[in-house]
């Protein structure tokens, strides 16, 4: 079997999606798959990666992907062409199922699953209803309220409201009212905390905004709450659970906990600090705490369609113990050493079996969407 792994992207998280991607290259099982690597630029095109590429991030541990924008190695897609859908030069690049490692917008969105649809071909992970919705924060939390799960209280605002003078005041002076100070300020569909902040007083909450705007048009202000973070690793098809393909059931590990040295876990604890926060895994919960986060992670994962691989993070109030769902991670961060693999792995899923795990997962979601009737 052939697997295509995407990586790069246009998103903030260009650069997370290379290291993810390495993790995999580096662990996926090389006598049982054959890899095509396909780098994504910033701007967007697709460049299938040299030869060599593969035995360089292998044989060098300091190594990450990159992508090589050279014009005869630019791949177009074509659509309802399966395992040929990918074109390079006048040549098609075999891939039986996909791997996209890419984060962010214009990858982790729907999109590029929407674009794979298009052109038959099974992938790992959500599917492009599931990753729109999930990449919209406010949008996730209305369907999680929807299904009476816990959120944490929240007010949006949106760039017409940030460029009329007179709608700006209502919603800042709505937030500090009803939400209070300390507040969250987060674009609504970006991750990784990119352009997310934490403001203390009506002048940083401002200076929030302009900062959160740079990343989306739309920007998520939340009540901040004193809290624990636990994130929770889930896999399965929340649409299709067949006992006998156990791959296909919603199954969440062994949640972990964040214990960061900032403010709060910003992009630079996750990826710049290297003592930015502590990774407790098994988290500092009792048995019936531990069975009710995953019993949540599986609600949440199910109450949006989701499939392949999530992280659903929590907030644990420290105050008086209240459980939120704060978001879920359709694409989460890959590495060996990041969460969602080391919680899998700490429920007895190694790092290499969970990529085979999620390959078999896509072919069998891929299988079923085939079993569907097109035409009367």
């Amino acid at each position: 079997m052939t697997v295509a792994i995407l990586y790069g992207g246009k998103s903030s998280e260009h650069e997370v999606s290379l290291v993810s991607a390495t993790g995999v290259v580096r662990n996926i099982n090389r006598e049982k798959y054959n890899v095509v690597l396909i780098g994504i630029s910033r701007d967007g095109r697709w460049f299938k990666a040299p030869d060599d590429e593969l035995n360089r991030v292998i044989t060098n541990e300091k190594a990450t992907l990159r992508v090589y924008e050279e014009d005869e190695n630019l791949v177009t897609l074509c659509p309802a062409q399966g395992m040929n859908a990918f074109i390079c030069g006048s040549k098609s690049l075999r891939a039986d199922v996909v791997f996209p490692v890419v984060h962010g917008q214009f990858c982790e969105d729907g999109t590029l699953q929407g674009l794979l649809d298009i052109c038959d071909i099974p992938y790992v992970g959500c599917g492009c209803m599931a990753s729109g919705v999930t990449m919209d924060k406010e949008k996730t939390k209305a369907v999680w309220h929807d299904a009476g799960l816990p959120v944490v209280p929240y007010i949006v605002m949106t760039r017409t409201d940030l460029g009329d003078s007179k709608k700006y005041d209502v919603v800042f002076e709505k937030a500090i009212k009803e939400l209070g100070l300390p507040l969250f300020v987060k674009p609504c569909n970006a991750g990784s905390s990119v352009g997310a902040s934490k403001a203390t007083s009506p002048k940083e909450f401002s200076m929030a905004f302009l900062d959160a705007f740079n990343y989306d048009n739309k920007v998520l202000i939340e009540k901040a709450v004193n809290a624990r973070e636990i994130e929770c690793s889930v896999t399965g098809i929340s649409t299709c659970e067949v006992e006998d393909q156990p791959c296909s059931l919603c199954k969440a590990y062994i949640p972990g906990e964040i214990i960061p040295s900032h403010t709060f876990y910003d992009y630079d604890a996750k990826y710049n600090d290297p003592d930015g926060a502590a990774l407790k895994i098994p988290a500092n919960l009792n048995e019936a705490e531990i069975k009710n986060i995953q019993d949540l992670a599986v609600k949440a994962y199910r109450a949006v369609d989701a499939s392949g691989l999530s992280r659903v993070d929590f907030f644990i109030d420290k105050d008086d113990g209240t459980i939120y769902l704060n978001e879920i991670n359709t694409l989460p961060g890959f590495t060996p050493i990041s969460m969602f693999p080391k919680m899998c792995e700490a429920s007895g899923l190694k790092y290499a079996d969970c990529i085979e795990y999620l390959l078999d997962e896509a072919v069998a979601k891929y299988k079923f969407k085939m079993q569907l009737l097109t035409t009367k």
